[in-house]
């Protein structure tokens, strides 16, 4: 279920302390100014999807500070992604100021000072995602804070859509469902990052860690396939097979590890839910590329300390 925490049940002198308490518990650590006295309102509601958190902010005519006394004291690590769902609002941050107005998102992050404005009633869609599992994905982060993503560029309103109907439906989603559309979102986001700032606006390093994420995703789109191999991805990417293996290398691993670590994950997920409980272990291994089902037991105990028998039964009711 969705957490709920409104201002609406407090003394009226009372509702904006109240209201900072409640966004610093739901977000970070943030200071919040408004001059609106006892008519101030503000209500969130809040769901966790495996790692990322999604919540929905309504509320009144405001100013909030992220300021450096408060970082130095807390050790919130987030790229927060806010989508405009009726109403406006400023961000600033990194000597950089956008709007955001109904239909676009922009982001902040939690490590460094920013500034939110609302000069009238609002209503937002805030994504927070973990810095590292963004980053896995695109590195690049600190060029594109404070900046308006519109829905007149495709990716970037596919994103806004996703999240926004991933937000309507947060608080009915069972776990496994959770986990994997939160992974489909943050994805999304990094495409709408990668695409903004194009490779030849990237700093080397920054560069590397988008192709990375551009070989991640060719990897996962055809995890299923057997055949998938390190010199027909290489060809895709455009790239020599030597530098896939550069690429992963950063990770502390290699092409192929990080198929087979992709492959066993998506093997566990789908041993443990109930929507695949009839289906037979042979069937989910061969579905996610394994073609040797001895092989495919042998290596799964290896990563998971089970068989993939034992890991069912200790993951589903009987």
């Amino acid at each position: 279920m969705q957490a709920l925490f409104t201002t609406d049940q407090a003394p009226t002198h009372r509702r904006l302390a109240l209201w900072q308490d409640i966004v610093c518990d739901v977000f970070v650590q943030l200071d919040c100014k408004s001059d609106l006295g006892g008519a101030f309102h503000g209500a969130i509601t809040s769901a966790q999807l495996g790692a990322v958190k999604c919540s929905e902010v309504t509320s009144e005519r405001q100013r909030v500070f992220r300021t450096p006394s408060r970082i130095s004291r807390a050790s919130e690590d987030f790229i927060l992604v806010a989508l405009g769902r009726r109403g406006s609002g400023a961000v600033l941050q990194d000597g950089r100021e956008t709007v955001i107005q109904e239909g676009e998102f922009a982001f902040y992050d939690t490590t460094r000072p920013y500034e939110l404005r609302f000069n009238d009633a609002f209503t937002q869609t805030i994504f927070q995602i973990p810095r590292e599992m963004l980053h896995r994905r695109f590195a690049g982060t600190h060029h594109l804070t404070a900046t308006s993503f519109s829905p007149e560029r495709p990716v970037e309103r596919l994103a806004f859509q996703f999240i926004a109907g991933l937000a309507d439906v947060a608080d009915r989603l069972d776990a496994d469902s959770a986990i994997r559309l939160s992974d489909q979102a943050v994805d999304l986001v990094a495409m709408a990052m990668n695409e903004r700032l194009g490779p030849n606006a990237l700093p080397a390093s920054t560069h590397r860690s988008a192709l990375l994420y551009r070989l991640k995703a060719h990897v996962l789109a055809h995890l299923p396939h057997p055949e998938l191999g390190l010199a027909e991805t290489a060809a895709a990417l455009g790239i020599s097979p030597r530098y896939v293996n550069s690429l992963f290398a950063d990770e502390g691993t290699s092409f192929q590890r990080f198929v087979l670590a992709q492959r066993l994950e998506h093997c566990r997920r789908d041993l443990a839910s109930p929507a695949h409980a009839h289906r037979h272990i042979g069937e989910i291994a061969f579905a996610w590329g394994f073609n040797d089902l001895s092989h495919f037991g042998r290596v799964f105990r290896e990563h998971f300390g089970l068989s993939p028998r034992d890991f069912r039964q200790s993951k589903l009711p009987n």
